[in-house]
């Protein structure tokens, strides 16, 4: 009987009855939620489609329907994984703890792990409020979703090939739900590594099949191969114009999954991390650091000892001390970043201290942060030449405040007025708005609920469409 009335409540209950019919009383109605994270859709390529010849019909009717962002401002660094934590906790990566996709490695130990484990979280997310709100929840493939309490979860870890994969992967979901999945789509997990657009629609069935047959109040679900494709071609490339009509008929199918269940109380939100910028030049500050003395190797190119260290996120990185209260070292560090950045050559948009890292919302245990200009990415190499020319590909971890790197945001659903269009937005603002929606509570969220609704008359704004806070 519990399990009975946690999954009626779990499922958003729309209506409680006292008494007979004649003393009936509804509440009001909780909307059922599923977020959508496509890594790496910059707006523009939604709000100006006929300028780049896309059909993506589903994106365009979610734009026409609901309320939407002109762009969305991100956190330091614009990076997948402290973009997507930032999206579950309302609050910056000073705050939540995930400062980059991988932990930091100085020595070069770590191989191929990567920012998996929800434990890394510093804070309340939504899928706890969600919980304690009364909501049952679901996951496909959300980062930083391995270990988290979700009531049905396919988490996120990449898959390098092979059975033994699915060995580890049935260990880490939700038990029996995998195989489950499998015997009801008739569809067998991908078993290579999972971030091509190829296996983001796999998943999509996966997801369609748990919304069907779960009815889960709370949904997450992680669409990657956009950002493959743009890494490995360009913004705008006919590759990743190709996939993103793909990835387009797939938020169709989870959109008509998520309305076929929950009608009028569904509520879709598709969201991205970053956007993107095209790069050709190779930029290795941890070479520069090799160069002044302040990271030493063997013969084998082994990392033997650090003064200093680099923590980097494709057109950004931090400069990490191995003893804050080092002052010699920190002042050849501030020296050898000034004498790099007064080359343009070497392609450095800025250079932040720790104060001004601090204000923006970036890693607390970084003592300096570089940012580079478009076109530059950086690579953890430690052998010459500093600079070099790169095959063109896609990039993103630069400034937040470059346009370009600028995240999406649309959300339909009840009370949510169509057309609506909110200005540029901060990144932080989205899980508080999510959370007000199903009348949870996001403590720890640095950002504010939007105002999705028609605006009240003869009242301003809280917030103007186009206020930004700075990340």
């Amino acid at each position: 009987m519990w399990t009975q009335i946690k999954s009626w409540t779990g499922f958003a209950a729309t209506l409680f009855v006292l008494g007979g019919a004649g003393r009936a009383s509804a509440a009001p109605v909780r909307p059922s939620v599923l977020l959508i994270s496509i890594d790496g859709l910059r707006p523009d390529y939604v709000l100006e489609a006929d300028k780049h010849g896309l059909k993506i019909p589903n994106l365009r009717r979610l734009r026409a329907e609901g309320a939407f962002a002109t762009g969305v401002r991100g956190v330091l660094p614009t990076l997948t994984f402290p973009s997507h934590a930032t999206l579950m906790t309302g609050a910056s990566p000073q705050k939540h703890g995930i400062y980059a996709n991988t932990p930091f490695d100085p020595l070069g130990k770590f191989g191929l792990r990567w920012n998996w484990y929800f434990e890394n979280f510093k804070v309340a997310t939504l899928w706890q409020a969600a919980a304690k709100a009364g909501l049952t929840t679901a996951n496909v493939r959300w980062p930083l979703s391995v270990g988290a309490p979700i009531t049905w979860n396919l988490p996120h870890i990449y898959f390098y090939g092979g059975a033994e994969d699915m060995k580890l992967y049935r260990l880490l979901s939700t038990p029996g739900l995998a195989a489950k999945l499998e015997q009801e789509t008739r569809l067998p997990f991908p078993d290579t590594k999972d971030d091509m657009v190829g296996n983001d629609e796999r998943f999509v069935d996966y997801a369609a099949q748990l919304l069907t047959t779960k009815r889960p109040g709370f949904m997450t679900v992680y669409l990657s191969g956009l950002d493959t494709v743009q890494h490995e071609t360009a913004p705008l490339s006919p590759e990743m114009l190709a996939v993103l009509e793909r990835i387009d008929t797939s938020v169709g199918t989870l959109r008509a999954a998520a309305e076929r269940i929950a009608g009028k109380r569904a509520v879709i939100c598709v969201v991205s991390d970053h956007g993107f910028i095209s790069a050709d030049k190779d930029f290795k500050l941890r070479f520069a650091l090799r160069q002044a003395g302040l990271i030493d190797y063997d013969k084998d190119n082994n990392v033997t000892a650090w003064r200093a260290s680099t923590y980097l996120s494709y057109g950004s990185g931090s400069v990490i001390l191995n003893d804050p209260k080092d002052d010699a070292s920190r002042v050849k560090v501030r020296e050898t970043l000034a004498a790099l950045a007064a080359d343009p050559q070497n392609g450095i948009d800025e250079v932040i201290e720790e104060a001004e890292i601090q204000k923006r919302g970036g890693n607390p245990n970084a003592a300096f942060f570089v940012t580079l200009k478009p076109g530059y990415r950086m690579l953890g190499g430690s052998t010459p030449p500093l600079v070099a020319a790169a095959k063109p590909g896609g990039a993103h971890g630069f400034a937040p405040t470059l346009a370009e790197m600028n995240a999406a945001f649309f959300i339909v659903g009840p009370g949510i007025m169509p057309g609506r269009s909110l200005g540029e937005i901060d990144l932080r603002d989205v899980a508080p708005t999510l959370a007000e929606l199903m009348r949870a509570k996001l403590p720890d969220a640095e950002g504010k609920p939007l105002q999705l609704g028609a605006e009240p008359k003869n009242r301003p704004s809280a917030r103007s469409p186009g206020s930004m806070r700075t990340p």
